[in-house]
């Protein structure tokens, strides 16, 4: 059973970024849901800041993110996404940093690495009890990023 949602949460996820490749090619704009009830899902602020501690954990440990991650500034990255999160789920938070594409402009960021990242995600986000639907719901919130976030062949 787990077999089959993991496959569905691929399947989710490489529709959203099929619809996102389609769009037009300007900067990612966040659509925010009307309530907060994704927010919620997620546990609100507390839930995303043990999410991302979570996830800075697993990407740290992770073979193919962990060059991306151990020298960075990883205190401001995880700040940077509870507030990212919170404002595509539907939170108070809103993004006041660079842009997807200037915010990643000096990394070389592949399809394959992009991917990974979200793996490493949905590991995190099943290790704290995200029910599957509400994954779903912020992966596809997030999904169109993709566009500015892969730079390199």
């Amino acid at each position: 059973m787990k077999h089959l949602a993991l496959l569905a949460r691929s399947v989710l996820f490489a529709g959203a970024l099929l619809a996102g490749a389609v769009q037009a090619q300007t900067a990612y704009m966040p659509k925010i849901p009307a309530d907060d009830s994704l927010f919620q899902a997620f546990g609100g602020q507390a839930g995303l800041t043990r999410l991302m501690d979570d996830l800075m954990q697993r990407l740290l440990a992770d073979a193919r993110m962990k060059t991306f991650f151990v020298d960075a500034d990883q205190q401001h990255i995880k700040d940077e996404l509870v507030i990212q999160f919170c404002e595509v789920s539907g939170g108070p938070c809103r993004r006041k940093g660079p842009d997807m594409k200037k915010a990643h402009d000096a990394i070389d960021i592949r399809k394959a690495d992009f991917n990974a990242l979200v793996e490493v995600l949905q590991q995190a986000m099943d290790a704290q009890g995200i029910a599957y639907s509400a994954q779903n719901r912020m992966l596809a919130q997030l999904a169109p990023m993709h566009r500015e976030i892969i730079n390199a062949p």
